[in-house]
């Protein structure tokens, strides 16, 4: 064990974020830390490194173990270059390489005896400087710099002229390039691009250390880790796995919680009509059971209905008219900036229903495709078509159709005047704003926040083609999530960027990559964009400007076919590996299915016994309410053999009452024990 969290608990002020925390990490064990926006992931990482002081608990770290920290936000600033900025993060180890030169130098002007010591102590630092990769330093921080997306043009940036993702991607650079025994990553996937994203994946998989990761990409998380910590409702649950199998898990948990949940509810109100029977009966006898119960009853640990947390946004899609079959038609489109060629000569289409993802490295132009046909940024050549009937709903990451200065109400309001207030408060109250957080201002609200009014107006739009650029920034996972389900219900067509792999692969029908200047297209999702890409590209690049349009090319129409037919196959093995196994599993079918079938006889058998037992005691009840009322009777009062005719009937009857007292209790006892083994 390399890294221990034991209890750890954080509150700000009167809100509490964390309870009892408590989790391990093992050296060379990736893990990941989820939960919503605000549930104290950055926390917890900022607790670990000391940057913050937990209330209790406390934080282990192996001895002589070394720890390296990636925060979200960056501030760094100097006059260094990118790459200066990098390769200092190997001070130590440029020292010992001065120190080596230096050493070097002295040797020819020393005497034999001093140059023995001087040998010594120079194999030995050499060694040291070996070990610490003295000899592969500078490439190292060359290779890390642009796996990040750096280009060896870009290394001779200053520091201060860095947006703040570059600056970001520097000090990601830096902690690698440190290599320590601990690495805690707070979004680090941040501002990378899809090809930078997975070579960070393929140097955490082999990172010779343990790594913590807080992220919202789950693919990325799909990847890397083999451990997840939810930080649910303020405590941590450790799952073991990637971030599937953690959904999986949490599922079943879920499930078999609301299970128990519901179990003991309908025990409580099986003991409550119990209890109420037994009073019923007003004899001594079955009060004191009735009290009994009610004494057990109050001694339950009482479970609370799970509840998951966000999943109180409600985002519903629909289009107010129907498109025509043919949505977009761009046809020949070119771009440049500041004499730099983003695309050219591009083409491609969209049909009605289809959900198209444009993927492609930062840079080269997706964002600015998407306001081309959004007329908010001119196209330098080619033609954007729309077709009939189609209703553009804009999602722009930046938030820049939001108006900064007014409140989420007048946001709303003012691009919905038909709307009354109500029907404004209850859009807002199922995207998390309620109360008087509808008056907030727009420039005071975060990037999630933002995020959610936009979705807000995307939804009041009835739009019948939606036009997202990277809809899940600042989401968290369980808001993504309802994203991906409404985009998946929804009957219009959607075009969109995005960045987040997991995100497309759920929604997409159909993938275009940005890529040397051109259009690739992918009849599928990422999975299978992944499993052609080389292929396609080599097809597609090597002949751009043969095959602009890319869309109506054969090759990718001939590789889908393929993809069915593997599936096909696939299926046929599982069949004849099913027909193998039947036999033994339509026995053990057999032998489950009859025993259910006793159980179930066995149950009606007691229910009838106990209806029966009902109904005789309030035969009985009648009969001797009936002789008392008989006894009262003047005309019997004085006549002595009457009276003890009525008494002895009387009696009997109190004997079988009692019988059937205590057969109603056995039977109703028996019913539970045997409703419970049917629960099992």
């Amino acid at each position: 064990m390399i890294l221990s969290c034991q209890n750890i608990s954080k509150s700000f002020g009167t809100e509490e974020i964390l309870r009892n925390v408590s989790f391990h990490i093992e050296a060379n064990e990736k893990a990941a830390i989820v939960g919503i926006n605000g549930a104290g992931k950055s926390t917890l990482l900022k607790i670990i490194m000391q940057k913050e002081t937990a209330d209790s608990g406390e934080v282990v770290l192996a001895k002589d173990a070394t720890i390296g920290y990636l925060a979200q936000y960056q501030d760094t600033t100097g006059n260094e270059t990118i790459y200066e900025e990098v390769l200092a993060a190997r001070s130590n180890v440029i020292a010992m390489e001065a120190q080596l030169r230096e050493m070097e130098a002295k040797m020819n002007r020393l005497s034999s005896e001093a140059l023995e010591a001087l040998l010594e102590n120079y194999h030995r630092l050499s060694h040291e400087f070996e070990l610490l990769g003295g000899y592969t330093y500078r490439s190292e921080v060359t290779g890390v710099l642009k796996g990040l997306g750096f280009t060896e043009d870009e290394f001779e940036k200053k520091m201060n002229e860095l947006s703040g993702g570059q600056k970001t991607r520097v000090s990601l650079g830096k902690l690698l390039v440190t290599k320590p025994d601990v690495l805690l990553l707070d979004e680090p996937t941040n501002h990378l691009d899809m090809e930078s994203i997975r070579w960070l994946e393929n140097f955490l998989m082999n990172y010779k250390g343990a790594v913590v990761i807080v992220a919202h990409d789950r693919y990325f998380l799909d990847r890397v880790v083999t451990k997840v910590v939810e930080i649910f409702k303020h405590q941590g649950i450790v799952y073991q796995g990637n971030y599937t199998d953690f959904a999986k898990k949490k599922a079943k948990v879920r499930e078999d919680m609301l299970k128990q949940y519901y179990n003991q509810q309908r025990d409580i109100r099986h003991q409550e009509e119990v209890i109420a029977k037994l009073k019923s009966f007003n004899r001594e006898k079955s009060i004191k059971r009735a009290e009994s119960r009610e004494k057990m009853l109050d001694k339950i640990d009482r479970l609370e209905k799970p509840t998951d947390e966000n999943t109180d946004i409600h985002i519903t899609l629909e289009p107010n008219v129907t498109s025509g079959n043919d949505v977009l038609t761009v046809e020949h489109l070119a771009k440049a900036y500041d004499g730099r060629q983003l695309f050219t000569d591009i083409s491609f289409d969209l049909k009605r229903g289809e959900r198209v993802a444009l993927i492609g490295n930062n840079g080269t132009g997706k964002t600015t495709i998407l306001k081309i046909i959004n007329e908010l940024v001119p196209a330098d050549g080619g033609s954007v078509t729309l077709g009939s009937n189609v209703h553009i709903g804009y999602y722009d990451q930046e938030h820049q159709l939001l108006h900064m200065e007014k409140t989420i109400f007048e946001e709303i309001a003012d691009d919905y005047p038909q709307l009354g207030n109500t029907k404004i408060r209850n859009v807002l109250a199922a995207f998390l704003f309620t109360n008087d957080d509808v008056f907030k201002r727009i420039g005071d609200l975060s990037g999630g926040e933002r995020g959610r009014v936009s979705l807000a107006k995307l939804m009041l739009s009835d739009a019948n083609f939606l036009i997202l650029d990277e809809p899940t920034n600042h989401l968290d996972i369980t808001s993504k999530e309802i994203l991906e389900s409404a985009l998946c219900q929804y009957m219009g067509t959607v075009f969109f960027v995005s960045h987040d792999r997991y995100f497309i692969n759920q929604t997409a029908t159909r993938i275009l990559e940005l890529t040397g200047e051109t259009i690739v297209n992918y009849i599928g999702n990422y999975d299978y964009y992944l499993e052609k890409h080389d292929e396609l590209t080599r097809i597609y690049v090597g002949a751009a400007k043969d095959t602009a349009g890319g869309d109506n090319a054969a090759a990718p129409q001939q590789k889908t076919v393929a993809s069915p037919q593997g599936k096909m196959v696939a299926q046929g093995e599982a069949v004849l590996q099913q027909t193998d196994g039947a036999g033994a599993a339509d026995e053990q079918g057999k032998a489950d299915w009859q025993a259910q079938k006793a159980r179930q006889a066995r149950m009606r058998k007691l229910s009838s016994r106990l209806k029966k037992a009902e109904e005789r005691i309030a035969e009985l009840e009648t009969a001797i309410a009936q002789i008392d009322e008989e006894c009262a009777d003047p005309a019997n009062a004085t006549n002595s053999a009457k009276l003890n005719e009525l008494a002895a009937k009387q009696e009997a009857y109190r004997s079988e009452l009692e019988t059937c007292y205590e057969t109603w209790e056995e039977v109703s006892m028996e019913l539970e024990r045997q409703d419970a083994r049917m629960e099992e």
